[in-house]
This record gives structure tokens, C-alpha cells and sequence, in this order.
């Protein structure tokens, strides 16, 4: 990754005043950079591929604070003679890199939006959380738990408000919690959290990310300007693994302990995430009561492992979230009874043949929406019934027909919803919907929004 350090680091009031500084998308951790760097003098100059990104109003307030915008084909011109380039966390570096390439000399220091914001923040504790899966989760339960013990939290990165929001907005808090993801780990040089929190790695953005070491260095780059008086948390299973790495930082492996009998999550894994965020919260003085109170109340999170209803004995769940493989599997372990399961979508890669067994033992059936068919139906031939429908009206169809009271209709697709839906939350909406529609047709009997199974 082309990288360069221009001798200073830009400070809260000056980031290279004046020079030019390009930022490459036009999406709200992109809007919050580009109005950041402008707020702190920089001349910024906004891409978006999508000459539609942005509504002619949003052109001229954007350009009311300095902003320049370019809408359409990127050119290696758009970025000559800048000093920094922000790229859009869903834009792979190897996309970038060419762009750059004939600029000359070290080339422009190309750094993530939460990178950006960082080097702009005060002394404010900071929590950082990636890994493969459960993130969402651990960081609301860590800022919950903290907000139980009476203090101010800014929840963000990853999980939706940019970093660079905060940095904004001028506001103190007790405590910053963050979601982080490989995409923007991967162009982070001195981003630093007192804590930071790898739950776990699996194959996953293999549609990103060159091969799986690259993945996994993106995630240890967390770790990377950590002190010794700082905390690194770690899920069960990764000692190997963070062996291979130089992690400074207090090492702390973490299990399910039990700690924390009293709550509406579902699964193993939700216990793990509990314990990760007691664990990452701790040492900002967190009280176990406190803890405990947060994670009685905590509700779970849209389209993840989420109970939408129950019609005739039949729960149906919405895990939208579930985009990789390892998150299935996940889902599965979460349930004894009989599961009737909708897959499929745009595949990023997992050992789905891994997971025969378990699919053989929980799994009654099979059906199979959108993209991705190829790769189940190789994977667990001979193993469940399968059957593929174009949409997912289809699927959702044959597993309710099929379904006993007992079961449950599972949403867990392990795929990137961009075939057939624009995120997985719409995904999961339509789910939501077609579980309503069923509850109407059958008169409203039996519907229970939100009833555990």
C-alpha cells in the first residue's frame, strides 16, 4: 500500500493548510472527511463515481464550505498534487493505487476517514472493536454498559456515525466506542484505542482483500501503535494467531464465563460478546452491576438473529447480518430444533463445505434465493434438500410451506445481499414483510412480533 508520511501530523487546527487533500466517496463517513479537512483548512476537492451521488443543493452547501466536488469516471488528474487521499471504506486500495500511480515521487499519504478524525481527537478514552462477526453487537453492548454507569458515549465508526462526526460536532464525551472494519484498518498508521477488541477471524471480504493474510494484517493493524499500559482483547481460539504479531499492549484472552446469565440474546456467541465488551470496558472503571444491568436490557440488534414473529408454532428469525460463512455457522449453533434455512446472494468466500455436518444436523431444509447457488449446491450435496428460487418471495414460500410448529424459518443467507438488494438491512426488511404478509393471511392469528423461540 502506497503510504506517505509528510514529517508533520496534522494537529486539531492544521492539516497542511492550504495543500490539497482528495476524498473518494461521496457517503456519510466521505461527507463527514471532506467537511472535516475543510473545517481544518485543507483544499478539498469530494469524487464520487456516481454522477448522481449528490442533489445540486448538496453540490452548493458542500462547495459553501469549501468543498469541490467532481462527480463521475475518476481520472489520475483529480488527483494531482494532493497531499492526502481519503478513500470510501468500500473502495479497495488495489482500485486506488493505479489512479495514484503516475503522480510522481512518494505519492499522496492515503488514510482512512477514522484515521483522519483521529488525529484530530483530544485525550478521550477510546474502545475499538473489530473482528469477523459480533461487532455491531460487542460495541452497543460496551457503550451500553458504560452508559448504565452514568457515562457520556459517542458510538460510531463502522456501526454508522463517522469518527470525523464527533470530531465535528465539538463535543466531549466520557468515552468513544467504536466499530472498526478491515477496510479501514487496512489504511490506518496511528490510529491508537486504549482498548482494542479482536473477536475473532474467519475467511470473509475475499471480494476486497487481495488473499487472507492481507485480511488478517488489516485486523492486527488495530494493535499496531498500542503501549504497554494499553489493552488488547482477544477472542477464544486466537493465541496462535496473535503470537505471530507484535502486540505490545496488556494481552487479554477472553471465554464465556457465565458472567451474565440474565439476558434476551440469543447463543453461545452473544455470551462471548457480553464478555468481550465487560472485558474492554473494564478498564475505564466499569462496575460488574453496571454490566450486568446493561446486558438484561439490551434488546438485540435488526436482522441479527432476530425474532420477527410466530405464526402456528413456527418461529421466524431475520439474521440479514449474517454474511459470511463463520456467521451461519453461528446461527445454526444457536438453535435445537428444526431449522428451514434461506441462503444466498453475492458469495465472499468460506469453507462452506465445513459445515456439512452441522448443516446435516440441523438443518430440515434448504432454499436456496438470488446468487450464489453453485457454491451450496456443491458444497452440501447429498446432505439437505435443497431448492433454488430467483427471489427470496420464492424461498420464504417453500420454507414456510414445509415448516412444523417446533421449527424455525431462518434468514441466515452468508452471502453480501448486492444481487438481488442494495444492503442487508433492506434484505432483512423484506423479510420483516413477508412475514407480516403471511401473519394477514392467515388473519393475524398466531403473529407475535418479537416472541422468543
Amino acid at each position: 500500500m502506497r503510504q506517505r508520511r509528510t514529517g508533520k501530523t496534522m494537529s486539531g487546527r492544521d492539516m497542511d493548510r492550504g495543500h490539497l487533500a482528495v476524498v473518494v466517496g461521496a457517503g456519510r463517513s466521505g461527507l463527514a472527511a471532506a467537511r472535516l479537512l475543510a473545517d481544518r483548512g485543507a483544499r478539498v476537492r469530494l469524487l464520487d463515481r456516481n454522477p448522481a451521488a449528490l442533489s445540486d443543493a448538496e453540490v452548493r452547501d458542500l462547495a459553501s464550505c469549501g468543498v469541490e466536488t467532481i462527480l463521475g469516471p475518476h481520472e489520475p488528474g483529480h488527483f494531482r498534487g494532493a497531499v492526502r487521499v481519503v478513500p470510501s471504506p468500500g473502495m479497495p486500495v488495489a482500485q486506488l493505487l493505479p489512479l495514484l500511480s503516475d503522480l510522481g515521487g512518494a505519492g499522496p499519504e492515503v488514510l482512512a476517514e477514522m484515521e483522519l478524525a483521529f488525529r484530530c481527537l483530544g485525550n478521550e478514552p477510546l474502545v475499538a472493536v473489530t473482528g469477523t462477526s459480533g461487532k455491531t453487537t460487542t460495541t452497543s453492548l460496551a457503550a451500553a454498559m458504560l452508559e448504565s454507569a452514568g457515562m457520556t458515549v459517542f458510538l460510531g465508526g463502522n456501526i454508522g456515525t463517522p469518527l470525523s462526526e464527533h470530531v465535528l460536532s465539538g463535543k466531549r464525551v466520557d468515552a468513544l466506542v467504536l466499530e472498526v472494519s478491515s477496510f479501514q484498518l487496512q489504511t490506518c498508521t496511528s490510529f491508537r484505542p486504549q482498548v482494542g477488541v479482536l473477536l475473532n477471524v474467519s475467511p470473509n471480504h475475499q471480494d476486497y482483500h487481495k488473499d487472507m493474510a492481507e485480511y488478517v494484517d488489516a485486523k492486527f493493524r488495530l494493535f499496531l501503535r498500542q503501549m504497554p499500559r494499553d489493552r488488547a482483547v482477544f477472542g477464544p481460539g486466537l493465541e496462535t494467531l496473535v503470537a505471530g504479531y507484535p502486540v505490545r499492549a496488556r494481552k487479554i484472552f477472553f471465554r464465556d464465563e457465565g458472567r451474565f446469565p440474565e439476558s434476551r440474546l440469543l447463543g453461545v456467541h452473544n455470551r462471548l460478546n457480553a464478555e468481550a465488551a465487560w472485558q474492554a470496558c473494564r478498564p475505564l472503571g466499569l462496575d460488574l452491576r453496571d454490566a450486568e444491568r446493561a446486558v438484561a436490557a439490551f434488546a438485540p440488534l435488526p436482522h441479527r438473529l432476530e425474532t420477527v414473529g410466530s405464526l402456528g408454532g413456527v418461529g421466524y428469525v431475520n439474521d440479514s447480518k449474517c454474511t459470511t460463512v463463520s456467521s451461519l455457522e453461528v446461527a445454526l449453533r444457536s438453535f435445537d430444533v428444526p431449522v428451514h434455512l434461506l441462503c444466498g446472494g453475492k458469495f465472499k468466500g468460506g469453507d462452506l463445505p465445513g459445515l456439512r455436518d452441522l448443516v446435516r444436523e440441523r438443518v430440515r431444509d434448504v432454499a436456496l434465493f438470488g446468487d450464489g447457488r453453485e457454491h451450496f449446491e456443491r458444497a452440501w450435496d447429498g446432505v439437505a434438500s435443497m431448492t433454488w428460487h430467483p427471489d427470496m418471495e420464492g424461498a420464504f414460500a417453500r420454507a414456510a410451506s414445509l415448516a412444523r410448529p417446533g421449527d424455525v424459518v431462518l434468514l441466515a443467507p452468508a452471502t453480501a445481499s448486492f444481487d438481488l438488494y442494495d444492503n442487508y438491512k433492506e434484505r432483512g426488511e423484506h423479510f420483516r414483510r413477508l412475514v407480516r404478509e403471511r401473519a394477514d393471511a392467515a388473519g393475524g392469528s398466531g403473529a407475535a412480533e418479537g416472541k422468543a423461540c
